[in-house]
């Protein structure tokens, strides 16, 4: 047993693997499940109905936002014990003869670590109520990412806030995303575009969070009003731009044969960019860039990539409204 001291709502390696057993079809006796009480408290074992003494596992799709929940939660706690804290010190600050600044007067604070910026921006949807604007660039989100963002959304939304994000296209062929956004109450909406910018989420219009390194490690906190409204504004625009993926999905007109997303290929080519900055900049995998050229060579008849450009230009597809 003294292997197994931690804490109540953490799962060791032994009980991920009697819990992975335990998926595998095979009901666990109460007494073996004794060796790792972690299973039973964090309710990954429940006891079976069906056979007494013995415990069947919950689902992974049901136990991940469970557990992640339970983190988003300890961080609020602490954040809260945080501001207690800071507020408790406030008059001792208040007799320093020079007393330092608490924050950056110029608006712009730095976050340097993961954790820290999960738990400002955990810090500065609690305090907000009215609106959250968020870009997401790339293809995909991590599961684990969307479980963990869901319970702090959802909260929001219950606040009556509303909430608008910006994929890339080729967000609307991912069903983890589209489900994500099916679990949440309120007034939520997602739209697309071939390119976005850097990640951006934005509250209330008075606060944004951008990356400070492209590893996004590093992050910037900004309360300066005009920089904010700025970043808002931006996000408006390319708001109208984009074409609607939830609640109703609109989808693109092909012209002559070619699809949108070769359309957007095509306009990166003709700039002269290479297969590796194509695929970077629609947020996709080398491989699907290619293939998209491949057909898009194919419609148009070229047999080389420097014909390819020429027959581009000449074809007119990018002169085409949307």
């Amino acid at each position: 047993m003294d292997a197994h001291r931690h804490s109540a709502e953490e799962v060791c390696e032994e009980g991920l693997a009697l819990y992975a057993r335990a998926l595998s079809g095979h009901l666990v006796p109460e007494a073996e499940a004794e060796a790792v009480p972690c299973l039973v408290t964090t309710g990954l074992l429940l006891p079976s109905l069906d056979t007494p003494g013995r415990l069947r596992p919950l689902p992974p799709a049901l136990a991940l936002p469970r557990l992640l929940r339970t983190i988003a939660r300890e961080i609020a706690e602490r954040r809260q014990r945080e501001t207690r804290l800071t507020e408790s010190f406030a008059p001792l600050l208040a007799l320093a003869e020079h007393p330092q600044p608490t924050a950056d007067p110029a608006g712009f604070a730095l976050l340097d670590g993961l954790d820290r910026i999960d738990d400002a921006i955990t810090q500065a949807m609690l305090g907000s109520c009215d609106e959250i604007l968020t870009v997401q660039p790339g293809g995909k989100r991590p599961v684990s990412s969307l479980a963990l963002a869901l319970p702090k959304e959802q909260e929001m939304l219950s606040r009556g806030g509303r909430m608008r994000t910006l994929y890339q296209h080729t967000t609307r062929h991912d069903p983890a995303v589209l489900a994500h956004y099916e679990q949440l109450a309120g007034d939520v909406e997602v739209r697309t575009l071939d390119e976005v910018p850097d990640r951006l989420i934005v509250l209330d219009r008075t606060i944004a969070f951008i990356p400070a390194n492209p590893e996004r490690t590093m992050a910037v906190e900004i309360r300066h009003r005009p920089t904010v409204a700025h970043l808002a504004t931006t996000f408006d625009r390319l708001w109208r731009l984009a074409v609607p993926m939830y609640p109703e999905a609109t989808q693109q007109p092909s012209y002559d044969g070619v699809t949108p997303r070769q359309r957007a290929i095509a306009a990166l080519l003709v700039e002269g960019h290479t297969d590796a900055v194509v695929a970077d900049r629609l947020g996709m995998n080398i491989r699907t860039a290619r293939e998209h050229i491949s057909k898009l060579a194919a419609a148009l008849g070229s047999d080389s990539r420097a014909q390819l450009g020429y027959l581009i230009g000449r074809s007119g597809i990018l002169d085409r409204e949307e």
